[in-house]
This record gives structure tokens, sequence and C-alpha cells, in this order.
């Protein structure tokens, strides 16, 4: 199925943004991508009581499909109708969240390119009206875990001109939140988020 940007550009994913098998050898499912260990822990979360987080539909408009057979159908060509912003959004303990979550193979940093401009717009406008806004990195190769908040990935970002292009995974472990897997919820993210809020209050 060919998928297409508004522009009618190709939709290509950076391979750093591919989902990556968890390597977590006492809770992670091996095979799981972060976004599904997510999805899971979301509807713990919901389950519980604890905290109302979905990911975000991605709005596709279908412009050609075939039916080989009475009862399947097979998307050809479909546009996505607008670029997406962030993959995930709710409300924990009356704040806003809004999230992505990425994952990449490099050991050492992590790669800016793995963000895109309107993202980092969107993420923008929700702090300024009172949002929490953070991502979840995932290094892969360490199954490890961070919550960067909003502000440190913001200072990256406007260094690119003429800084690195990328956050060195010491400056994340320092200024982030290591998060861990669990039995339950899979990914205790919220345990950042909490640690975002403490942080936020004091200063």
């Amino acid at each position: 199925m060919g998928i297409n940007y508004p522009n009618g550009q190709p939709f290509k994913k950076n391979a750093t943004d591919r989902p990556q098998k968890s390597q977590h050898v006492l809770y992670g499912n091996r095979g799981m991508s972060l976004e599904a260990e997510l999805n899971e822990s979301n509807k713990y979360y919901l389950d519980h009581g604890i905290a109302v987080i979905h990911k975000k539909p991605i709005p596709i408009q279908i412009v050609d499909v075939s039916y080989p057979k009475r009862s399947a159908a097979v998307i050809r060509e479909a546009y996505f109708k607008q670029a997406s912003t962030t993959d995930y959004n709710g409300v924990y303990h009356g704040k806003y969240l809004d999230f992505d979550a990425k994952e990449t193979k490099n050991k050492v940093s992590f790669p800016l390119k793995n963000f895109h401009k309107h993202q980092i717009e969107h993420m923008r406008a929700c702090q300024k009206q009172g949002g929490i806004c953070f991502a979840i990195v995932k290094f892969v190769t360490t199954n490890q875990l961070f919550l960067l908040p909003c502000d440190v990935l913001f200072e990256y970002w406007d260094q690119q001109a003429t800084g690195r292009k990328s956050i060195p995974k010491e400056v994340i472990s320092k200024r982030g939140f290591e998060i861990f897997y669990r039995l339950a919820p899979k990914i205790a993210y919220l345990d950042g988020v909490d640690q975002l809020l403490k942080q936020i209050k004091k200063d």
C-alpha cells in the first residue's frame, strides 16, 4: 500500500523510527514494539482508573481500494490528510499530557532527525497552554527507557543550526528520568511523569 503526505510525496520512515524488538529479559515481550508496550501500559492505567491516555489516530484518506474477495478489501493507495503531531495524549491528575515515543539503535546519543518541525511546534503550543509535554526515548541496544522533558528537547532542537544534531545519552540520563519495565504496567512511565511534575512545581 502506498501512503503519501498531502503534498503527494511518499511517506518514508527513518530507520531509527522503526519499531525495534524489545530485548528485555524479565518483563519485556520479545518482538513487541515500544508502541505496543505503551499501548498495553495505557490500557492498564485506564482499567485501573489511574489515567486516560490514548494513541492518537492518524487521519488517512483512502483513494484506491481493491476487493480480491467479497469479504476482504485491500487498500492500494492512501494519503495522510495532515501531518501527524505526537503519538499520545490524555489526562493524568488533572494535567494534560502530550508526548511522543521514539526508539534508536544509537548507543551514545539520540538523533534529532527522529523528530519533525511540526511535532516540535505542536509540543511548544501545548506547553504554552499549560500542557505537560515530553518524549519517551528507548535505547534499543541497552533496553533503557527515559522520559525526556520537552524543554531539553527544545534546547537541542534550537541549537541544530550551529550545534550538534543529536542529544547525548549522558544528557538524557542526567536531565531526564529513567523509567522501567514492570509486570504491570509494562512501562511505568507515569512514575517519570510524577518526577517531572515535582520538578516543574519546584522550578
